[in-house]
């Protein structure tokens, strides 16, 4: 396993196991507070990136 699947692995079993979300917001506010919060524990940097969307829904 690659570092980064470890990370997630870690992410989906700390942050977001056993939790319901009311929508899709909701889910991203975790996963970003839990990839900062990993960040911090592994004293290493983290930075978001937003992405554009190009669909026209």
């Amino acid at each position: 396993m690659n570092p980064i699947e470890f990370e997630c692995q870690h992410l989906k079993k700390d942050e977001l196991s056993g939790r319901i979300f009311n929508d899709e917001l909701d889910l991203a506010y975790v996963v970003i507070d839990g990839v900062q919060a990993r960040g911090e524990k592994g004293n290493y940097s983290t930075e978001r990136v937003k992405f554009t969307s190009n669909s026209s829904a």
